[in-house]
């Protein structure tokens, strides 16, 4: 079913464009390394020449089957036009059973033989995976396997009932039980194995920093590029830095960014941490008794501009009665090409003694990105990650979910709205036809075996309207379910409207972030911050899926239009 509601877009900046066409084909600007950003990097990839050769013998060995089951098939079909069974028709008819139990005996042992070499591979990949930075390739090796144990056991399932059903006219079921001792694998691991399985991160393994501010020090976070996702990413950014420099962070006012209090559970991140480690800027107004003043502005970025602030937000600066001084760069930093940073960088220039310090917005800054971007994040915490939705968002999600959509959805963020510009300017670009895009949808469907799509998008009527229509798996239309206009008779958005949050649009968004972060599975929009602040909270919260990936990943948009 298609249900109306206003667009909530969350559209990069120009900023971020520049960015993402400096860094050409890497894909992994946050998170760092995901799996699904390597199951993106890797989807040109062709299966190894064992797996193809695997693959054959699947072919062959279904083959077989069928023939064996036509042929005696055949033999019962003749047998009941005659009517009549003479002791040689009797006679021939045990031989042809035998001889087909005699195959089928060998074809399990081949089916055997199989599931242990899919074991010993298993193994090498993850050897490999421990020994070498080919990330990608092990991966990929890897969900070539899983779905190989999957055909496996079901070929297995396939020819265990076959041998009973051939043995039961004997009265010799009993048999086949007593033989399977001896050859059959252990199984007992992969009882619930599913190609959409849920991945596990090993969150407990990660690397982390305690995370000790000085009372009497605080870091002014400062985000100005782009829409809510970036201005997120910003603050975990700046998170990591104040974790480094011992400093409590003060989070913006909604006077000059967003109001972060009505979408995000702020004192979470405090309780996460057992201390204070983050204030407002109401709080910090009040502890400093009016009298706010940044000490040191110490900028991360000096080019296009120091800070990367213009003239207008230090002017709302100011209106807030925040007095600074004189800004000055770090080092020489281009947001168009930054640099790799090591802890020791950030600590040589920005470990200072005066109370209240500044960097200016971080959004694109490279600071160990391999342990920042992390599953869970960098900092140590006892909760599954520390920048989530507020509990009234979180609980409002869970509630639409029971009410339209159930435990087993696919979840599609499918950006639309000043996209096909940016897209376009990627090589390649990742702006799909829409029937090319409802194709790549129907096989991940396919795949999920789920009944049903959540739909988060900015697209117009007229994209989504034929987007329904081509959603079609087996025969049957898969509705692209969306949230509906605000109506008093329907009660799993109460929340907001009793908390005055209804109509708020950063509300909705992260509302569509939280529904599409509990989904079975998840297909994104390559490049989208929006994107990528999902595929964060589904790493942290474990509901990530070997089926999770950007819509249409390795394949290139059938039509791709001039540029201007």
């Amino acid at each position: 079913m298609m249900m109306e509601r206003d667009p909530s877009n969350e559209e990069e900046d120009q900023e971020n464009l520049i960015a993402q066409r400096q860094r050409g084909n890497n894909l992994s600007e946050f998170p760092e390394r995901t799996a699904f950003q390597i199951d993106d990097e890797i989807a040109n990839t062709r299966p190894s020449d064992p797996s193809c050769s695997k693959c054959c013998c699947f072919s062959t060995i279904i083959f077989a089957v069928f023939v064996i089951i036509l042929c005696f098939s055949t033999g019962v079909n003749n047998v009941s036009k005659t009517g009549v069974m003479n002791n040689d028709s009797v006679n021939l008819m045990l031989e042809s059973e035998l001889r087909a139990l005699s195959l089928l005996r060998q074809q399990q042992l081949g089916l055997f033989k199989l599931w242990n070499n899919t074991l010993i591979d298993n193994s090498l990949n993850a050897t490999a995976a421990n020994n070498s930075n080919i990330v990608s390739t092990s991966l990929f090796s890897s969900v070539l396997s899983e779905e190989l144990k999957l055909d496996l056991i079901s070929q297995i399932s396939l020819n265990k009932q076959i041998q009973q059903a051939l043995l039961s006219s004997h009265q010799l079921s009993n048999l086949l039980n007593a033989s399977d001792n001896a050859t059959d694998p252990s199984l007992d691991d992969y009882s619930g194995l599913h190609r959409c399985r849920k991945m596990d991160y090993k969150l407990s393994d990660r690397r982390t920093i305690e995370w000790k501010p000085r009372s009497d020090k605080y870091l002014f976070a400062i985000c100005a590029s782009g829409q809510m996702s970036n201005h997120l990413i910003c603050l975990e950014k700046h998170m990591f830095f104040a974790a480094l420099l011992n400093r409590i962070m003060i989070i913006p006012s909604s006077r000059v960014d967003y109001e972060f209090r009505r979408v995000l559970d702020i004192d979470h991140i405090n309780k996460c941490l057992g201390r204070k480690v983050v204030v407002t800027f109401e709080e910090f107004a009040k502890s400093q008794k009016g009298h706010m003043h940044i000490d040191k502005f110490v900028c991360y970025f000096s080019q296009p501009q120091p800070c990367f602030l213009d003239d207008e937000h230090l002017k709302k600066l100011k209106s807030l009665g925040v007095s600074t001084n004189k800004l000055e760069a770090a080092w020489d930093e281009d947001i168009k090409n930054p640099k790799p940073r090591t802890v020791q960088d950030i600590m040589s220039k920005f470990s200072l003694d005066d109370a209240v310090i500044a960097i200016g917005d971080v959004f694109f800054a490279n600071v160990e990105k391999k342990w920042v971007m992390q599953p869970g994040g960098p900092i140590s915490h006892k909760c599954k990650t520390l920048v989530e939705p507020s509990r009234l968002i979180l609980l409002t999600a869970q509630r639409f979910i029971q009410t339209f959509l159930g435990k087993n959805f696919i979840a599609l963020h499918f950006r639309r709205h000043g996209f096909l510009k940016f897209c376009n300017a990627k090589k390649p670009s990742c702006f799909y036809p829409v029937p090319q895009a409802a194709d790549c949808i129907n096989r991940v469907v396919e795949r999920a075996t789920a009944p049903v799509i959540y739909l988060s998008t900015d697209a117009a009527e007229s994209e989504t309207g034929i987007l329904q229509s081509l959603v079609v798996v087996n025969g049957k239309t898969v509705p692209l379910v969306r949230r509906p206009a605000q109506n008093s008779a329907e009660k799993w958005d109460a929340l907001l409207y009793r908390h005055g949050l209804e109509g708020d649009r950063q509300v909705e968004a992260m509302l569509d972030k939280t529904i599409c972060a509990i989904s079975e599975v998840f297909i994104g929009s390559m490049g989208s911050t929006f994107t990528e602040d999902i595929l964060r909270l589904r790493k942290a919260w474990g509901t990530s899926s070997l089926c999770d990936e950007y819509l249409c990943r390795g394949e290139v948009p059938n039509f791709i239009a001039d540029d201007e």
